[in-house]
């Protein structure tokens, strides 16, 4: 009947369904035309007798266009149900792949975000101010960043915040290596502990996390 789309295929796209529907609505509207045929006809519509009381041929209607009309409206009628359901299944089988990509996208959505998540050490602090202008600024470190190693101090030895002090005093003039994670992601950097015109050496504040 209809060659827009193979609802046995392998793909269907919309534009297939689209096709579809335009021939639906073309046989919609061929349907139309021959209903006002018959309405025309003196409105015999698709029941009405085409012969007299006396079983004679009506002279008042044109008995063979009327005849082809109901002809083809059956013919129409049994092409729109076929095709409505050629629509429904191929809206069905569209629905179902894009369903399967959505849920493949997230399920390899989540396995990423897991994975990222195995991959990163576990942080044992957490920078909560950041002075502008301090040695701490000037690293690039920002608040919010989650320590996972400060020097030689990482999540397996870090017992207190006078852990990170030690590292600090012993290392003023010194780079150290400081790694954070900072809005999921890994990131590294140089920290090198300075007299400022601020407090301290560092001029940040960092608190211990709960583990």
């Amino acid at each position: 009947m209809s060659e827009a789309a193979d609802p046995c295929g392998s793909e269907v796209t919309m534009r297939d369904v689209q096709l579809l529907i335009s021939k639906k609505d073309e046989i919609e509207a061929q349907i139309k035309a021959l209903y006002d045929l018959l309405q025309d006809q003196k409105g015999v519509g698709m029941d009405e007798p085409l012969v007299d009381r006396e079983g004679y041929p009506r002279a008042d209607v044109d008995i063979y266009q009327v005849r082809t009309a109901r002809h083809n409206i059956i013919c129409l009628q049994n092409d729109h149900k076929a095709i409505m359901k050629e629509i429904e299944e191929s809206l069905h089988r569209l629905h179902a792949r894009e369903k399967e990509k959505r849920e493949k996208d997230e399920a390899e959505a989540q396995a990423e975000a897991l994975q990222s998540h195995q991959a990163l050490p576990t942080a044992f602090a957490k920078v909560d101010v950041v002075t502008p202008g301090s040695p701490a600024s000037m690293s690039g470190l920002q608040v919010g960043d989650e320590i996972i190693s400060f020097g030689t101090v990482n999540t397996s030895n870090f017992q207190s915040l006078q852990n990170i002090a030690e590292v600090v005093q012993h290392s003023e003039g010194k780079p150290l290596s400081v790694s954070v994670v900072r809005n999921g992601k890994l990131v590294s950097f140089a920290l090198t502990p300075l007299r400022w015109s601020g407090k301290g050496l560092l001029g940040c504040n960092i608190i211990p996390l709960k583990r």
